[in-house]
């Protein structure tokens, strides 16, 4: 058997829970990673109904969908960020509370350490049956961003010393300790998913980002080759670097070098889909990322979790493109061989 194909439910947060079950059975998937906005899975109502996850199970055994992960990248958004206000408009109310930064920071942690909580009863919930599947050596993340009051500093103008940048990190691992601390006492893992305008970008800053958390047990990353690609990082050295600190990977393509020349790699401040855009997020096999090469790498450092597909094509439907985009990772997908071909000769 292979790896589980799961759907990321964050750019389907407009369906209902159960139309999203429906949906993602009938698109082919084996389980759903459950964003925390919407109404597919609430922090709040997991920590205060003691039924909550036991009927968030029933409805995904409907449909026989499994679970492995949720993801809160909007809060973690705000733990470490310059607030301002757009993130108004993807915080819930009881974070944004009266807007005072740092009083948003402050709630987005809390809300974040609640979200483990939440994690925690939901794995402990999940039912014995067939349609539900563990997987030895995966332990379950919450999957989400951290935000960086540095990240406005990239370009390096006005000059930039490495001290500016060194407190970004330091900002970040006084606000995660405690989280990641939080996160061992539930048993589960921070999956950051290295991405521009978070603290780790790239493979050198999520280096730095660990080092800033002191190698935390707790913290590793969702991997998502699609952030990677068009900056010109290396996405398969990226899991060859961090092995085990691979706690969850997304499926999910880009093209870049597309363009007609008159936007950049920091986009020109144009939308998505725009034509002139050096690159774009494409639905899987259609733009420019190397899926087995990745399926190689991770077979490699023994990542056996599941493969979730993070569909954003803004130029395709998504319901014909989450369709594909699950076949496409099904027939990609392969398990690592447990022989030596070449030790099988003189058999």
């Amino acid at each position: 058997m292979g790896r589980p194909v799961t759907l990321f439910t964050g750019q389907w947060a407009d369906l209902p829970f159960e139309t999203m079950c429906q949906k993602a059975k009938g698109f082919g998937y084996d389980g759903l990673e459950l964003a925390c906005w919407g109404d597919h899975f609430d922090v709040d109502k997991a920590l205060k109904d003691k039924d909550y996850c036991k009927k968030r199970w029933e409805v995904l055994c409907d449909f026989k969908l499994d679970c492995y992960a949720i993801s809160s990248h909007l809060v973690g958004q705000a733990i470490c960020d310059n607030i301002d206000e757009r993130h108004k408009s993807i915080l819930p109310p009881d974070v944004w509370g009266d807007g005072d930064p740092e009083g948003v920071r402050k709630r987005a942690a809390a809300k974040m350490i609640d979200t483990a909580k939440a994690l925690r009863k939901l794995i402990d919930a999940k039912p014995g049956n067939d349609c539900c599947r563990t997987i030895k050596g995966f332990e379950p993340p919450v999957n989400g961003f951290t935000g960086s009051s540095v990240w406005h500093s990239i370009y390096a103008f006005p000059p930039t010393s490495q001290e500016y940048w060194q407190k970004g990190f330091d900002d970040f691992g006084k606000r995660f300790k405690p989280i990641l601390d939080a996160f061992d006492k539930a048993g589960v893992n921070f999956a950051l998913e290295v991405h521009p305008t978070e603290i780790a970008f790239d493979i050198a800053s999520a280096q730095r980002a660990l080092e800033a958390v002191k190698q935390h047990k707790r913290f590793g990353f969702n991997y998502d080759p699609s952030h990677l690609g068009y900056q010109g990082v290396d996405y398969v050295k990226f899991i060859r670097t961090f092995g085990k600190r691979v706690f969850h990977c997304h499926m999910k393509d880009v093209w870049w070098g597309h363009g007609d020349g008159t936007v950049g790699v920091f986009g020109g401040h144009v939308s998505f889909a725009d034509p002139r855009r050096f690159w774009d997020f494409r639905s899987l096999g259609h733009g420019d990322i190397k899926f087995e090469d990745i399926i190689v790498a991770l077979n490699d450092v023994g990542y056996q979790g599941p493969l979730s597909v993070e569909w954003e094509d803004s130029r395709m439907d998504r319901e014909h493109g989450a369709t594909e985009a699950a076949a496409f990772v099904k027939k990609v997908d392969f398990k690592p061989s447990n022989i030596a071909f070449d030790a099988q000769f003189d058999r």
